[in-house]
């Protein structure tokens, strides 16, 4: 197993439906991003890679029945998966079912380089509302800021806001929580407020547009590490400006 740092990559969309092309499109849409990938592997129930020599014909059954298995690059020591999950509707925003996108990368220099594309397609082959990519041990971080305690709230660390559970935001296309690399489709855009051309400047530098109008927004420039003071401080800043995500404001 390894213990390299990881990449934590999700996304959040429309549940599968009939014959949904979704998952194909999110597979290629990854392995386009980062040349020399190819996710031709199932995952068997011991945690071995099983090639898949007719993959698609296989994405597009499991499609039919509102699944995406889990599939990786076969390279036990450097290894990349992708696997989506529906979040049933009591778990969901609006009450609304959910497909979640999960991937794990390793969090190398041809992945920390490519990071934005792969986030990129990801989202877009998924017609995700919104997602991010984040470092593992940021990400630990984060769900600190959702995980409620014995005692009822949530307890974040390093002084990050608390945020509400998953079911309990208004609507699907507010962002429950900010990563490193934050996909916001231009619904989500538009629900949080961004961009502000007065009060954005800072996060335009390091946003750009995507081509179904959405956005791509990088918090800092290197990958995200909370022991970082000017890190964190991005971090804090960020959801200082968007109240609306992890539904901190009220409508």
């Amino acid at each position: 197993m390894t213990t390299r740092k990881r990449l934590d990559l999700t996304v959040y969309a429309p549940t599968l439906v009939g014959h949904d092309g979704r998952t194909l499109a999110v597979v290629r849409g990854m392995e386009r991003a980062l040349p020399g990938l190819r996710l031709e592997w199932e995952v068997s129930k011991g945690g071995r890679p099983i090639e898949l020599p007719q993959r698609e014909a296989w994405l597009t059954e499991a499609a039919t029945r509102g699944k995406f298995p889990l599939l990786c690059n076969g390279d036990e020591s450097h290894p990349v998966t992708i696997s989506g999950m529906r979040r049933s509707a009591s778990a969901s925003p609006g009450c609304k079912p959910q497909l979640q996108v999960h991937a794990k990368l390793p969090l190398d220099a041809t992945v920390i380089t490519a990071a934005a594309d792969v986030l990129e397609r990801v989202a877009e082959g998924a017609l995700a509302f919104w997602g991010h990519a984040t470092p593992d041990d940021a990400a630990l971080d984060i769900a600190y800021q959702i995980a409620p305690t014995l005692e009822g709230p949530p307890s974040p660390r390093r002084g990050l806001p608390a945020l509400k559970l998953f079911e309990h935001i208004r609507s699907p296309e507010i962002p429950y929580y900010l990563g490193w690399l934050n996909y916001w489709s231009d619904a989500a855009a538009q629900a949080i407020g961004f961009p502000d051309p007065a009060r954005d400047t800072e996060i335009l530098s390091r946003a750009r547009r995507t081509a179904s109008g959405g956005w791509v927004v990088q918090l800092t420039d290197s990958p995200l590490d909370l022991d970082n003071s000017a890190h964190l401080d991005a971090l804090l800043r960020a959801y200082e400006r968007f109240p609306e995500i992890g539904g901190r404001s009220t409508p």
